[in-house]
């Protein structure tokens, strides 16, 4: 495991992994927001996959996800505005230390893609608000590839 840290987020990422931390920049597009999220200013986006991450992609791994095969894993962390913080959405404290196999849904894919199945989390942690995606590749059960991101979830910490 290699850890990276960068904007207030430590993670650590398993050996083979290919993972980025940045800022979008202020005033760039950015695709679908959840019901009454803003994407004004700069806020933290984490992209994390068991395959190489292709340069350009969507905040929610758009041109990732298109390239995906049988078993690979990517992991999204994307924060939103301060205003966000503690709102309905974003009630839960604290990211999931760990994610179960039947919370995984083809229907919760910001697009539906044959063989993939995703799960979406939101929730505040020090006063920060985060929506937490993952997508898994896979026709099979999703209990084995959510064991590889369950690792990296218990790693996750955030500070202000």
């Amino acid at each position: 495991m290699a850890r990276l840290s960068a904007v207030g987020i430590d993670v650590e990422i398993p050996s083979g992994w290919d993972a980025r931390i940045y800022r979008r920049p202020s005033g760039e597009v950015r695709p679908a927001l959840a019901a009454g999220a803003s994407a004004a200013g700069s806020h933290a986006v984490v992209h994390a996959g068991n395959f190489p991450l292709p340069a350009a992609r969507g905040d929610f791994g758009s041109g990732a996800v298109e390239v995906m095969r049988e078993g690979d894993v990517l992991v999204v962390l994307f924060e939103y505005g301060p205003e966000s913080a503690g709102t309905p959405l974003f009630a839960a404290q604290g990211p999931p230390a760990a994610l179960t196999a039947d919370r995984f849904s083809p229907r919760a894919l910001q697009r539906v893609i044959p063989g993939q199945m995703g799960t979406q989390v939101f929730f505040t942690t020090a006063n920060r608000a985060f929506c937490l995606y993952v997508v898994l590749a896979t026709r099979a059960s999703p209990g084995p590839l959510v064991g590889l991101v369950n690792p990296v979830l218990a790693s996750l910490t955030t500070n202000v």
